[in-house]
């Protein structure tokens, strides 16, 4: 078993506590029923060989097995087991010496002695996995990010402005410093409540309470209804807008025809220009030249 998967079965590097008593491991991960007899009351009637001679438990342990043999991944985090990895894991002689199991035995056997026991185990590794959470800082799986991230894109509907909002609230809400992927997986549940319940019309997602859009004059969207169809169906890629005796119309512009200018601007820069062409022989010699080349 590798270091990564043991980390995942025992995330605290820390072995699982039952009231006082610790429960070993084998290099595999799994448990000492052994231990677990002990912390129960160490009644006979509660001895490991007992429980797994049960023909519950025999089915069990078949299931387990089976199920393990089929998965796609090389580690099991359900069942902390590999594929092809034995439920049980007996080690005779030396310090280790005892009945080891996988963690689906363990709430089995617990269960088995009785409900009270079950309890107390099923708290203890909770205990054991939050203290890991907690005091690990541990962040939120690639998993969970997508469940997030689908989260907010369904919610946006694809508007970028509504997604970034969404995910700075996040952000400011729950104080991580980047990205959502910081967030501390003991915060995921109440993440993703978050997101799913986010009022996205409130006051808090405006950036300025006192910005309110104006409602467009019926000509103006008729207007832009018509651009939005003819970019949608040709070339044109602009438009020319005008305003004439109350009446607002649009008519697309070829490529590099730009027809807005300033009139008298225009006029008082080409007036000497006229003077010259009218005031001499200039456009009938221009005019004569033109004749001559079309001749040719």
């Amino acid at each position: 078993m590798t270091t990564i998967q043991q980390n995942l079965l025992n995330p605290n590097n820390q072995p699982l506590m039952i009231g006082n008593f610790s429960i070993r491991q084998d290099e595999d991960g799994r448990y000492c029923l052994n231990d677990l007899h002990k912390a129960s009351g160490g009644l006979a009637k509660h001895k490991p060989s007992n429980f797994i001679r049960n023909q519950q438990t025999q089915e069990l342990i078949v299931e387990i097995e089976q199920v393990s043999d089929m998965r796609s991944t090389d580690f099991d985090r359900c069942s902390n087991m590999s594929i092809g990895q034995k439920a049980i894991n007996t080690i005779k002689g030396g310090v280790k010496q005892g009945m080891y199991v996988v963690e689906d035995l363990v709430y089995s056997y617990a269960m088995w002695i009785s409900a009270k026991f079950h309890l107390m185990v099923i708290r203890a590794y909770r205990s054991q996995v939050m203290e890991w959470m907690i005091g690990g800082k541990q962040s939120i799986s690639p998993e969970q990010c997508g469940i997030l991230y689908n989260i907010v894109h369904t919610r946006a509907g694809g508007n970028q402005g509504v997604i970034r909002q969404m995910w700075s609230r996040l952000k400011n809400h729950f104080k991580y410093s980047a990205s959502y992927r910081e967030l501390r997986a003991i915060h995921f549940g109440d993440a993703k409540h978050y997101l799913e319940v986010m009022d996205l019309k409130g006051k808090a997602e405006t950036k300025d309470p006192g910005l309110k859009a104006l409602p467009f004059p019926q000509e103006v969207i008729q207007v832009a209804q018509q651009i939005s169809h003819e970019y949608k169906s040709t070339q044109y890629d602009s438009w020319y807008v005008s305003a004439r005796d109350g009446v607002l119309s649009a008519r697309p512009l070829p490529q590099g025809f730009y027809p807005t200018m300033d009139l008298g601007e225009f006029a008082k820069r080409f007036d000497s220009v006229l003077d010259l062409l009218y005031g001499t022989d200039t456009l009938r010699v221009g005019r004569h030249y033109l004749s001559q080349r079309k001749s040719k």
